[in-house]
């Protein structure tokens, strides 16, 4: 694929792809609450077995997330998460995960959560 410069841009990295804003709408990207985080000992790589509430709407979902290295699962329980809940289930071991939790790699390759920084509905969609 042939890359774009927008006037007075100075390029798109080659591994980057525009969206229009219906494909950025097809993401549901909801705000959810943890409530509960427990070590998911079957995992590949450390991760937590997370239960999410989204509120009335969407409600309970699972989800596997690789957050051991900056999280105590004790930590998690009760914070807000921003995490894609239209993606179709997958399997992950023995555990079927029904959303993707959204975080950033640090310096070291950790997973920091991406979080709204205020109090906002569960199940409010980011726009």
């Amino acid at each position: 694929m042939p890359e774009t410069t927008a006037p007075g841009a100075t390029g798109t990295p080659p591994a980057m792809q525009n969206i229009d804003w219906n494909d950025f709408l097809k993401v549901e990207l909801r705000v959810g609450r943890v409530l509960s985080a427990r070590v998911f000992e079957q995992a590949r790589k450390p991760a937590y077995i997370l239960e999410l509430d989204f509120g009335p709407e969407i409600g309970l979902r699972r989800s596997s997330a690789q957050l051991t290295a900056l999280y105590a699962a004790a930590d998690l329980v009760g914070r807000l998460v921003v995490a894609v809940v239209n993606f179709p289930p997958k399997q992950i071991g023995p555990l079927m995960s029904q959303c993707l939790v959204t975080g950033f790699h640090d310096a070291d390759g950790a997973v920091a959560l991406c979080v709204p920084d205020r109090d906002v509905p569960l199940g409010t969609r980011l726009l």
